[in-house]
């Protein structure tokens, strides 16, 4: 059997599709099908983290017109993609589940939950005082669709927010990267939503962390290559700064990196986008998308 769809999952799981749309069914596990089965196949939807699995697959695609991710992040899946083929994101599927743990990641930080866990562990009762939200500056860079599902967030804990984006928006009250030298200093706690690009590898590097302010906390929730790795840890070995990191580089972070062990810092491993938000948006940005494709119309999120 060909088809002209190859898919993670069944039609009737993203909520059906036209009569007659043929789709082959593959989610990374086990083997593809075969070239036969994927010679007319113009529309791939690569199965949610097994990108590693589903890329080879490509270059046995002949009629390939689009690749479909279920990620915001592209940057592991462009260099794949052949020319002439439309490389599709899944920009605003993953907004709600990573802004939560982008503020889970601070208020614990603030906080102290990762030190009250380990007295927990240990049957101690420690009263303390930490640091609130509450009238702390938080410095969103990369404002796009995430950050302004963070900004929504972050809004009813009584914080101010600066919005930092590739290019100053005056009208959104949005500064632009060139005023970091000047913005950092002031902030409290730096969330990092930058897409990786050329530019923006080791975006976050020594002279960068050098300007945020003595026990300012860094969030990364991007890819882990915007962050210098060595010049973070000086700063985390020196305790000037601390860090709460759901991406790393390398990722996945070796057992044996100094990193995990490296003081102030709260690690989790990149799960900002997998949570029971995931498949109901996955499943309505599928759909929506086949059926674009069907109609001839523009995709979203295309490059």
């Amino acid at each position: 059997m060909s088809a002209r769809y190859l898919l993670p999952y069944a039609p009737d799981v993203i909520g059906g599709l036209p009569a007659g749309l043929d789709a082959l069914v593959w989610d990374g596990d086990g083997p593809a099908p075969s070239d036969d089965a994927l010679r007319e196949v113009e529309f791939f939807c690569l199965p949610y983290l097994r990108h590693a699995v589903a890329l080879p697959v490509i270059p046995h695609l002949p009629s390939l017109k689009v690749v479909q991710t279920l990620t915001a992040g592209m940057d592991d899946v462009l260099p794949h993609v052949p020319d002439g083929v439309l490389a599709c994101s899944a920009r605003g599927l993953h907004d709600a589940s990573t802004a939560e743990l982008a503020v889970t990641l601070i208020l614990a930080s603030l906080r102290g939950v990762p030190h009250f866990t380990r007295l927990q562990d240990q049957g101690r009762w420690s009263q303390e005082f930490h640091q609130s939200l509450a009238d702390r500056t938080v410095l969103i860079l990369g404002y796009g669709s995430i950050g302004r599902a963070l900004a929504a967030r972050l809004e009813p804990f009584e914080c101010e927010i600066v919005r930092v984006a590739r290019s100053a928006r005056p009208e959104e009250r949005v500064h632009g990267v060139a005023e970091l030298p000047e913005l950092l200093p002031s902030a409290d706690v730096v969330v990092l939503l930058t897409p990786l690009t050329p530019e923006s590898r080791h975006l976050v590097d020594a002279g960068f962390l050098s300007r945020m302010k003595d026990g300012a906390l860094l969030v990364n929730v991007a890819r882990g290559p915007v962050v210098d790795t060595a010049a973070l840890l000086a700063e985390l070995t020196a305790q000037r700064l601390r860090a709460a990191l759901d991406v790393t580089d390398p990722e996945p972070l070796p057992a044996d990196h100094p990193l995990w062990h490296a003081p102030g810092v709260l690690i989790t491993p990149h799960v900002g986008g997998p949570s029971s938000a995931f498949l109901p948006r996955a499943r309505r940005t599928l759909r929506e998308q086949i059926l674009r494709f069907e109609n001839g119309e523009p995709l979203a999120a295309g490059r």
